[in-house]
């Protein structure tokens, strides 16, 4: 960059500067949103392949001029119509919450400093960064005493980079540590990595399980449904049927192999879900990460902003050996100045001791991989400040004492120590002068909420860079279970055996940002899923190797960009929200999963049958429409948003075939009966049709109990209201739905014996089912 390019480092960019760079479209981007945009909401919706066919079967029954069957596509405009309205609903919340938890770049304008948002940075703009910010474009640093950058989101590899003024940085690079003033000098789509805060949620880590075994099912429908309902139709007419009572049949038979509203309905739910904790102050990036910390069973803590309020406070300086207290204090005054560093350690210091004006050289910031920070100052001699263990390469026992005497007390314990180089991993020929000694409160819940995670099967486990002994201090007093089991993994050598160390300790401390990586991979190699919380740059690793991520909003930006969720209030509390709505969600779409599918089962069945039989097809389309709405449609909406906060057992394709099958099983068989039936007392279609149509609603009201359990009032007042419609349909809107009257006693001899008989074979049927086949088939 010449120097007719630079922007002034004491003014930065004018008005007049930056209103021509507009112009001239010089402006980065906006951060990408988070939700569809209503066009795409609508257009996903309703551009689906089962709406297709139900638009192409609708064009088949106007053909045939019976408009009463035309009734399913207006089940299908409202449930699309519900399912459009949740979405939005949604999108609305979270884009509210995305935008109060943005964060902002300070940039330098006019002489002053202001936050701005990341679609307000114009080329040439002047950005001030510290630890944890993430370069929203392209620059070159103009000024710095000091700089560490992650660049793994660019090259794949987390070892710091260090940084010096004139250096070019990418978009996307994290500031481990140090503070630098950055001139833009890329935006927008000229940038290296076009907003790259959000390029790790664009690869989503783990799919959902549920919408996986959901589309499994889809796929196979999508295979199945239309070369049956054309092998259906032709047979028809080879048997002689009249064209419309093809037409119709085949209808019908496609029609109820569409599971309608399935997929819908665990969108809305999981739409809902998100809604809901919005309205709770959590941020949902990805709606399948709820279902993700659904099925967590192992939560890692980081201690700092997690077990405790992140706020430091410098309780006292112990000095060592000849040193006074005045000069151990002046000295860490002048380090935190000369190293930049605005972390909470170095605000608590400044708090307590000021921020003089220094002078010095061979600065080093302070690195969440090295743990120490340090400067030459003025009268050439270096200090540093940071973990006893990562400054000496063995602490001094004298040292050592005391340390763990403090640590034992709860404390935070640094060392001041001087050194003759600046080097790493550790500085040459440390000397300790004094011992700091830091608390941190614990969150005002944090028992309680620890407790609960207990109590739902879910193993707690901390993860911290602090000194292990203190960290299990602070998780035993926060009432974590095996806090005494503690490991310092600065002991552990350069490749240690993770497995054993998961399997053995629950509190990891003095931990880098590479090892809370290996951690979070030997829990997952275990068969664990592994939710992690954070909010610090040392953080980042473990966070994109998680199968579900947490950042508070306090924390960094670059956390932030990269989590699942984000505590918009940095209220950890929130989290027994996130695990309960998780839960609520997928055991309630598991269980009404199965309602959907007994209709595309018995529909499947019943046209392979029906092909080779000499009878028609047993339904027309209006005739479903009542088994479709009251025992699926209308009572899973509502069953899918009760309390259910089991834990996640991943039963899918197991509750869906001890309730689906069987109750399939049934369907046919009554249908076949009636059929019999209907040829042996010469029943025309319209008393067999409507025969089925009680049947199959008597079943499916038989499952739907069955789904429902375990009762309580609300439950069972659906139920009864179910029960009432369907038999209200059948008493004064018969004429409507193409059914016979069934007050007649002849024909009432032939089903009163059947309808009697539903609970005791769809039991019998069930238990057949379920223990001699279900048991021999994993169906997970």
């Amino acid at each position: 960059m010449t120097q007719e390019q630079s922007t002034s480092l004491t003014r930065g960019l004018t008005a007049a500067e930056v209103t021509t760079r507009v112009q001239q479209g010089l402006k980065n981007d906006p951060v990408p949103p988070l939700t569809r945009s209503v066009r795409q909401i609508f257009q996903d919706n309703l551009l689906t392949l089962f709406n297709l066919i139900n638009l192409v079967l609708a064009g088949l029954v106007l053909l045939t001029g019976s408009y009463k069957n035309l009734l399913f596509i207006g089940v299908v405009v409202v449930n699309t119509g519900i399912g459009i309205f949740q979405e939005i609903r949604s999108k609305h919340q979270i884009d509210h919450l995305a935008l109060l938890s943005e964060g902002r770049i300070r940039v330098r304008r006019d002489g002053k400093t202001t936050p701005r948002r990341q679609e307000e940075i114009v080329q040439d703009d002047l950005l001030e960064l510290g630890r944890g910010d993430q370069l929203p474009v392209d620059g070159v640093i103009r000024e710095t005493t000091g700089l560490e950058v992650d660049e793994s989101q660019i090259t794949g590899e987390s070892t710091p980079i260090v940084k010096q003024t004139g250096d070019t940085m990418a978009s996307g690079s994290v500031l481990l540590g140090g503070r630098a003033v950055v001139q833009a000098t890329k935006v927008g789509q000229a940038s290296f990595v076009k907003q790259m805060t959000h390029s790790v949620q664009q690869q989503p880590r783990t799919a959902s399980l549920l919408l996986n075994n959901i589309n499994r099912i889809i796929k196979v429908l999508t295979i199945t449904i239309i070369p049956l309902g054309i092998i259906l139709f032709s047979a028809s007419l080879i048997k002689g049927e009249a064209i419309n009572r093809a037409i119709l049949g085949t209808v019908a038979a496609v029609g109820g192999m569409i599971p309608q509203g399935l997929v819908l309905l665990t969108s809305v739910a999981l739409a809902v879900g998100a809604l809901t904790l919005g309205r709770r102050n959590v941020l949902v990036r990805e709606l399948p990460a709820i279902e993700a910390l659904a099925r967590a069973d192992v939560l890692c803590l980081d201690k700092t902003g997690t077990i405790t309020s992140g706020k430091l406070k410098l309780d006292r300086v112990v000095p060592l050996g000849t040193t006074s207290m005045v000069t151990a204090q002046a000295l860490l005054a002048q380090i935190v100045a000369a190293t930049g560093d605005d972390n909470e350690t170095a605000q608590a210091i400044q708090e307590a001791l000021g921020n003089p004006d220094v002078t010095a050289s061979d600065v080093l910031p302070f690195s969440s991989g090295r743990k120490w920070s340090g400067a030459r100052l003025a009268t050439g001699r270096a200090y540093v400040m940071g973990a006893p263990e990562f400054i000496f390469e063995t602490v001094p026992v004298a040292v050592q004492s005391q340390i763990q005497t403090a640590a034992q007390q709860g404390y935070r314990v640094l060392v001041l120590a001087q050194v003759d180089q600046l080097t790493t991993p550790h500085p040459t020929s440390p000397t300790a002068l004094a011992l700091l000694l830091i608390t941190d409160e614990l969150r005002p819940h944090a028992a309680d909420t620890f407790d609960f995670f207990a109590t739902q099967d879910v193993a707690l486990k901390v993860i911290s860079g602090d000194n292990p002994v203190t960290v299990a201090s602070i998780a035993e007093r926060a009432g974590i279970k095996g806090a005494q089991q503690l490991v310092d993994m600065s002991q552990v050598g350069e490749q240690p055996d993770y497995a054993q160390l998961v399997a053995d300790y629950n509190v990891f401390g003095r931990v880098t940002p590479q090892q809370k990586e290996g951690l979070i991979k030997a829990y997952q190699a275990a068969g664990h899923t592994v939710a992690m919380t954070g909010d610090g740059v040392n953080d980042l690793l473990a966070l994109r190797q998680a199968d579900c991520s947490i950042a508070m909003a306090s924390g960094s930006e670059a956390t932030k960009s990269l989590a699942d969720f984000v505590l918009v209030n940095s209220n950890f509390d929130a989290m027994i929200n996130v695990l309960n709505e998780g839960r609520r969600v997928i055991n309630n779409i598991e269980r009404v999963a199965s309602l959907f599918l007994i209709k595309t089962m018995y529909s499947v069945v019943l046209t392979v049958i029906f092909i080779f039989m000499t009878r028609s097809y047993p339904f027309e389309p209006i005739q479903l429409t009542p088994i479709s709405s009251l025992m699926v449609g209308i009572p899973t909406f509502f069953l899918a948003l009760q309390p259910n906060y089991a834990r996640i057992a991943d039963r899918f394709m197991k509750q869906v075939m001890e309730i689906a099958a069987p109750a399939a099983t049934c369907v046919v068989g009554y249908i076949v009966v009636i059929m019999v039936l209907g040829t042996q007392f010469h029943l025309d279609f319209a008393t067999t049709s409507t025969l089925s149509v009680l049947m199959t609603g008597l079943v499916s009201l038989n499952a739907l109990l069955m789904v429902a359990r375990p009762l309580n009032r609300l439950k069972v007042v659906l139920i009864l209201v179910m029960a009432t419609l369907f038999a209200f349909i059948f008493l004064f809107l018969g004429k409507l739905f193409s059914l016979v009257d069934l007050f007649n006693w002849e024909l009432a001899l032939i089903y009163l014996p059947l309808v009697v008989s539903v609970q005791p074979v769809f039991l019998l049927v069930q238990a057949v089912l379920g223990k001699r086949i279900l048991s021999r088939i994993n169906w997970r």
